[in-house]
């Protein structure tokens, strides 16, 4: 089940992404960067701030990262437009949605359900940091892990996916 909901957030998107994510992996210049199994710093020759993320056996990209200062689990996706926690990570963030925030309608691979928007004051992965990022929040029941999508993933420099692992650049 939880595989099936991946599968289906990551499907959602990727035809509308496809074409950004090749862009930004062709039209800048590559630092070099170290891969390494836990989200943490790739140090490069540049200013730019790096993470490495090396995937799992099944070619997903889990990592921590820590919103609004409290460390939660994600699985990196590109195919998700937002940035999506499950409600009681939400709440660990201090994210309480009312029954009636849950205005937005999203499809899952059981079919479509309501969700409420949010803003996250702060997405931080090792040495990058993002302010001011769009999420979702969903029903514990509709997903078994938080997805870190494109809301975070757009505003970096670039990410790019290769040899197994996920490079991301700010």
């Amino acid at each position: 089940m939880r595989n099936t909901l991946i599968l289906a957030a990551a499907t959602f998107a990727v035809a509308i992404y496809a074409a950004r994510v090749a862009d930004q992996s062709v039209s800048t210049p590559k630092p070099k960067v170290s891969t390494v199994a836990l989200a943490t710093p790739a140090h490069a020759s540049s200013n730019w701030r790096n993470v490495a993320i090396k995937s799992d056996q099944q070619g997903h990209f889990h990592l921590d990262a820590r919103v609004d200062g409290r460390s939660l689990n994600f699985v990196v996706d590109t195919g998700a437009s937002a940035v999506v926690l499950r409600e009681s990570d939400a709440g660990r963030v201090g994210i309480y949605p009312r029954q009636n925030d849950y205005t937005a309608m999203v499809s899952t691979a059981n079919g479509q359900i309501r969700a409420a928007p949010v803003r996250l004051n702060r997405v931080e992965i090792g040495d990058i940091t993002v302010e001011d990022v769009k999420a979702l929040v969903l029903p514990d029941e509709a997903l078994g892990v938080n997805l870190l999508g494109v809301s975070f993933l757009s505003r970096l420099k670039r990410y790019e996916v290769a040899d197994g692992r996920l490079v991301l650049e700010q």
